[in-house]
């Protein structure tokens, strides 16, 4: 299998176009096109829907991509580290975190990055941590930060953080959360976990780590929590805890950033903490610059990440 025919259709299968395609890497749109139907003949599957708009990837196209992506950064990484000038760190270094963490440390993480390491690159992503840690598999990406990962032999897990998580509420005028906006408050105290039940909750569906942690931890008193509305995105949940629709659970970082009063954060009367960790391949070399990078993420995402919440930094590493 031709490494550029990988590269080339990766390409078409992105931008969903030949002709933009073409453009970007320079070459003209009937190589292009043959290039990658020859890589079709190869695996005897069509990989691209063609029509007259563009394209679309086919069920093997799709599953083709994702190996296809991992390949082509293995050997980015392989002619870096073997081009590498002794003594500076050069390549590019893809991170995947969580959105409630990405908005607040990309913008750190990318400036301290430059300043140590100004021959090399970076990349941020943002994603669920189910998904980051598939990117990671796959080799999209060679750092995650995710929540409470499932051990498995292909990743290695480094503690980082453990999170408090509250529960979200909208704030009455009298200054207490209310059980809907406008209505009723409901004071400000910390509450019981078998209090949670009585609060409708606006929650990711499953297997997002933070709805994985309160099912668990409500089957342990033998409860579970009244599901109001399965949203997948903090800033959506936050609008309709707003709109009176129910209640979140979520560390307070989601809500840093939103205008003073609108919410109210009720502690758990006996700490629900979630654990943020790094993960990387275990399968995998590491780097020079991964290490450099994991290094430097463990030295400011602590400050960045846990301001107020009793948030603290863990130092252990285990492998999945």
């Amino acid at each position: 299998m031709d490494i550029k025919q990988l590269d080339y259709f990766v390409h078409v299968a992105e931008l969903g176009s030949f002709t933009k395609a073409a453009a970007l890497l320079s070459i003209a749109q009937p190589a292009l096109s043959r290039q990658v139907r020859l890589l079709e003949i190869e695996l005897k599957q069509n990989l691209l829907y063609r029509n007259g708009r563009g394209v679309s990837m086919t069920d093997a196209g799709k599953r083709l991509i994702e190996h296809a992506r991992g390949i082509l950064q293995q050997v980015d990484r392989a002619r870096d580290e073997l081009g590498r000038a002794v003594g500076t760190p050069v390549g590019r270094i893809t991170v995947a975190a969580p959105p409630s963490v990405e908005k607040f440390l990309t913008v750190p993480l990318v400036k301290s990055f430059h300043a140590l390491f100004p021959a090399a690159s970076l990349a941020m992503i943002g994603g669920l941590s189910f998904y980051i840690l598939e990117w990671l598999t796959t080799g999209r990406i060679d750092i995650g930060i995710a929540y409470n990962p499932v051990p498995t032999p292909a990743v290695e897990i480094i503690p980082f953080l453990e999170e408090e998580l509250f529960l979200i509420c909208p704030r009455h005028p009298d200054g207490k959360a209310s059980a809907k906006a406008g209505g009723k408050s409901t004071g400000t105290g910390p509450i019981s976990l078998r209090d949670l039940p009585r609060y409708p909750l606006i929650i990711p569906s499953r297997p997002n780590a933070i709805r994985m942690r309160v099912e668990t931890q409500l089957a342990g008193i033998g409860a579970k929590p009244e599901v109001a509305l399965e949203i997948d995105g903090v800033p959506a949940i936050l609008d309709l805890v707003l709109e009176g629709y129910g209640y979140a659970v979520l560390p307070m970082n989601a809500i840093r950033g939103q205008p003073a009063g609108r919410f109210v954060a009720r502690r758990f009367s006996r700490p629900l903490t979630t654990h943020l960790t790094l993960v990387i391949p275990a399968q995998r070399p590491t780097t020079p610059l991964m290490r450099m990078t994991l290094d430097l993420i463990r030295e400011i995402g602590p400050g960045i990440l846990a301001p107020q919440t009793g948030t603290r930094a863990v130092a252990k590493r285990r492998r999945a």
